[in-house]
């Protein structure tokens, strides 16, 4: 398949939503909760910080809709840029974080007690 992912697959939605109602709507509802306008933390960095967690899960329809809505709420190129590296530094601290466990196990296992 040589269009594995592409924005056209958005019509799906509408299947996915009609054949499970009920887990769709919550979806939804959180989706629209953490999207909302009225929260403490404003709009332009709910949609940077959600730039950064799509970049992190790499879920390119989160990625392309939420720098779209960043770009709307008055997020400037620069910023994009700034949670691009922010995301990549985390991902790699994850690594690092996970490594620590990795490096616990092969002790563990090296050296049984």
């Amino acid at each position: 398949m040589s269009d594995y992912q592409s924005p056209d697959d958005r019509r799906y939605v509408k299947d996915l939503k009609e054949l499970a109602p009920k887990e769709a709507a919550a979806f939804f509802n959180l989706k629209h909760t953490a999207e909302r306008e009225d929260g403490v933390i404003p709009p332009k960095y709910r949609e940077l910080i959600s730039v950064a967690v799509a970049l992190t899960t790499q879920c390119s329809y989160c990625i392309e809709s939420h720098v779209e809505n960043a770009a709307e709420a008055g997020a400037s190129r620069e910023e994009i840029a700034e949670t691009i590296f922010i995301a990549a530094a985390l991902r790699a601290g994850g690594a690092v974080g996970n490594g620590l466990l990795a490096m616990k196990v092969f002790d563990k296992q090296s050296n049984p007690s």
